[in-house]
């Protein structure tokens, strides 16, 4: 019979990965808890349309990347390719437009069709924040704020560089896909096909494109920030002074945009040169449109997503389990009391491993192997005098202890 096999783009995560993906997880949620966001948890499948209009039907997401399907009752279903459109899908549809402002956090898994590489699975776990209802450029600060302090925390502090950008308002953007369009057009010939009916639909899209003959020309497209009006200046000057105030180095990035009708003002990328792949980690922005492009009315909303298991390939240091305590029964007489003793332990919040069989020697090898602090042997001298032999393994040195008083022992 074949072996079965994991399908590609696909993997099965344990041991020292999975332990880094679960702290980059626990780091994050510890960080923007004391932010004041929640957690939410939303469907992994949505009807195809919250992605298909948000994400924008011009996108590689949506084009290439989605995978769709179609259930018993004939409506077209996808499994979220992201977390934002979920998440605001949530919000309009909970009516939760009276509480503003409001702050959400997720993590799970999202699935991409797409060429898998280092770093890029077709399912990979995304961890993300969404913060709607604020339209200053606090929120701005706020969040970008709340992502340096969480690579910090992971360790990642000079790893990482922060690049920004502005968007501006709806007048400047305007503005600027005016020029893009007419600077594009003169070079038409050398565009990829998808830019060239991009250049139709969403021009702004071409700035994202991967393809060699279009990078050479959007290396001298105009430039962003030029088209930007007053108002959008002096957004991005307040959003930058708040970062300067707190001490967080960035790099102003002119052609770092969102080809999205619904971003406005700031965007921003955590990026890296550790990554053989992409190099950007952690991305967000500024998407005052979403809410009521999903028919949620004017809600000002700005959130960033980041890879799980791309950061957790930055992380230098494995995460070690915590040092258990091996209980080992010697003799059969012993195996029920040593199974009533580890019971109690765990109880009382202690990391506990048992071997199942094998003789003392082989016992003492396998807590060993566990990495354990200390082991609580049980035998029938123990059992006759209502006591165990406490032995600690980096010492070796080892006590009797009255049942009674093991957990104080341990303590």
């Amino acid at each position: 019979m074949e072996k079965v096999q994991s399908v590609r783009g696909t993997y099965d995560l344990y041991g020292a990965p999975k332990r880094k993906t679960k702290q980059v997880v626990h780091i994050a949620s510890q960080v923007v808890e004391k932010y004041g966001f929640e957690e939410i948890e939303t469907p992994i499948f949505e009807f195809t349309e919250v992605f298909a209009r948000n994400l924008g039907d011009t996108s590689d997401i949506v084009t290439k990347e989605m995978y769709c399907f179609e259930d018993k009752g004939g409506e077209s279903l996808t499994l979220r390719p992201e977390g934002t459109a979920g998440v605001v899908r949530a919000f309009v549809s909970n009516g939760l437009q009276q509480n503003l402002p409001v702050k959400f956090y997720y993590h799970g898994p999202m699935f991409r069709y797409e060429r898998p590489q280092k770093g890029r699975q077709r399912q990979f776990t995304q961890f993300g924040v969404e913060l709607l209802g604020v339209e200053t450029p606090q929120a701005d600060i706020e969040v970008i704020s709340m992502a340096y302090e969480f690579l910090q925390k992971l360790g990642l502090d000079g790893q990482v560089t922060v690049e920004i950008n502005s968007l501006g308002d709806a007048e400047s953007r305007d503005a600027y896909r005016a020029k893009l369009v007419e600077y594009l057009q003169q070079h038409y010939n050398e565009l990829s096909d998808d830019s060239k009916n991009r250049l139709e639909k969403n021009p702004l899209r071409i700035l994202d494109s991967k393809e060699e003959c279009d990078r050479v020309v959007i290396e001298n497209a105009p430039v962003y920030t030029d088209s930007l009006n007053d108002f959008s200046r002096r957004f991005f000057a307040e959003v930058l002074q708040g970062l300067d105030l707190l001490g967080i180095k960035y790099r102003i990035n002119p052609k770092l945009v969102r080809g999205l009708d619904y971003y406005s003002h700031t965007v921003f990328d955590f990026t890296t040169d550790k990554l053989v792949a992409q190099g950007t980690v952690l991305a967000g922005g500024r998407y005052n449109g979403l809410v009521g492009q999903m028919g949620g009315g004017d809600v000002a909303g700005i959130g960033w997503a980041c890879g799980v298991e791309r950061l957790a390939m930055l992380l230098d240091q494995d995460v070690p389990l915590p040092r258990p305590i091996a209980v080992i029964p010697v003799g059969q007489e012993a195996e029920l009391k040593a199974i009533a003793i580890a019971y109690q332990l765990r109880l009382a919040g202690f990391y506990v491993q048992q071997s199942y069989s094998g003789n003392m020697k082989k016992r003492i090898a396998k807590a060993n192997k566990y990495n354990a602090l200390k082991a609580v042997i049980i035998g029938s001298e123990e059992l006759e005098n209502n006591t165990v032999t406490i032995k600690d393994l980096d010492s070796s040195a080892q006590k009797s202890v009255s049942l009674d008083h093991i957990i104080e022992e341990l303590q």
